[in-house]
């Protein structure tokens, strides 16, 4: 990261300091994704160089890493930290702050085991999640996150002004458009369902792997532009590649791993590939451990139609014509609340899923 991060004090002291798990000694099968360093940004040229290296990123896969992004580790780690507070709550205490998720709310606490991920086992996931810092989306909190709210707005917002806006910068150079033509799409203080996620992979046993088969989250794709997941020493996460093979994804020091997500690839008519993933148990030496993760989701604003951009880019390559996979008449909140409420119904187990109608006769897909 960055040798001079961004100010950020700390919250409430009392909090004990978050250490990393170590990583894996095994070698895995790891993807080779690309790496890219933001504090070329401001460079002369930089932008065009980024945006150049993303390209021939994205056409091999929708997974990237990024460095520099002026966040130090002792910063995320105190995210990491507040994470482990909230889950360490007692179960009455959290059930406070649940989120309305039945009615595509996902803002608030998520419980363990709400979703059959196999007939008769459920999933093993607690998450939180805490929305913009705006008005419009105010709520209750546990007295962890309300004592260090300043905090956790800052390191929110700087991931939303200064990572993720040069990111969607790049995409527009990409796509030939005005740069701040994603950036006016996906503003700060217009309603949209981007949100700061703490998330907790209890571990499982060995019985329970044998009945999944070692996956624990089936292959899906997110459901807003882009997903950021700061560095998660515990390999559980598998993208999949273009010839359908699973690849690990590795936790790259002092980096974030993004993906891209389904409004993108509605936005270029499928030229931005919403990328696939799962998780699966993690290895050996790993196997017992919980795995806790910060992650960040970036989602266009609510009222934002999922009509293709006109682009002399999409012109070019052939993908300026509207096709079945198309979502125009869906806005991003229709599509995002609708995949919340689909994804915890209780009609299959989602081991029996592979597609899912969402809404407007679009489906989402799951892949073993």
């Amino acid at each position: 990261m960055a040798a001079v991060a961004t100010s950020i004090p700390q919250g409430k002291t009392g909090i004990p300091t978050y250490h990393q798990v170590p990583e894996t000694k095994y070698e895995l099968d790891w993807a080779d994704l690309v790496t890219l360093d933001l504090s070329q940004f401001d460079q002369p040229d930089g932008k065009q160089k980024l945006a150049a290296q993303l390209f021939d990123a994205i056409q091999k896969i929708g997974f990237f890493y990024i460095i520099n992004f002026d966040l130090n580790q002792e910063q995320v780690d105190r995210q990491f930290a507040i994470g482990k507070e909230v889950f360490q709550l007692p179960i009455e205490e959290k059930l406070k702050y649940r989120a309305d998720l039945e009615n595509g709310g996902y803002n608030g606490y998520k419980p363990l085991g709400l979703r059959q991920v196999k007939p008769g086992v459920y999933d093993n996931t607690e998450i939180y999640n805490i929305p913009k810092f705006i008005p419009a989306l105010e709520r209750p909190h546990p007295e962890v996150i309300n004592n260090n709210r300043g905090e956790i707005e800052i390191f929110a917002r700087h991931i939303n002004d200064s990572i993720v806006g040069k990111l969607l910068v790049l995409f527009a150079i990409i796509l030939e458009l005005p740069e701040d033509y994603f950036l006016q799409r996906h503003r700060y203080d217009e309603k949209s369902d981007c949100h700061l996620r703490y998330m907790k992979y209890h571990h499982r046993t060995e019985e329970q792997n044998r009945i999944l088969e070692n996956v624990w989250v089936k292959g899906h794709t997110d459901f807003g532009s882009l997903t950021l997941l700061f560095r998660q020493p515990v390999s559980a996460l598998q993208v999949r590649t273009p010839e359908g093979q699973w690849k690990w994804v590795k936790p790259y020091p002092q980096s974030i791993t993004v993906n891209l997500a389904d409004s993108l690839e509605f936005l270029t008519n499928g030229f931005l590939k919403s990328s696939i993933h799962r998780v699966v148990a993690p290895p050996p030496d790993q196997a017992s451990i919980d795995r806790l993760g910060v992650l960040y989701f970036v989602r266009p604003e609510d009222s934002l139609e999922l009509r293709p951009v006109v682009s002399a880019v999409l012109a070019r390559l052939g993908y300026d014509k509207t096709t079945d996979g198309s979502a125009v008449g869906i806005t991003a909140g229709e599509w995002v609340k609708a995949r919340v409420a689909r994804g915890v119904s209780k009609d299959k187990a989602r081991s029996d899923v592979s597609e899912q109608v969402i809404v407007g006769g679009k489906a989402a897909k799951y892949y073993d």
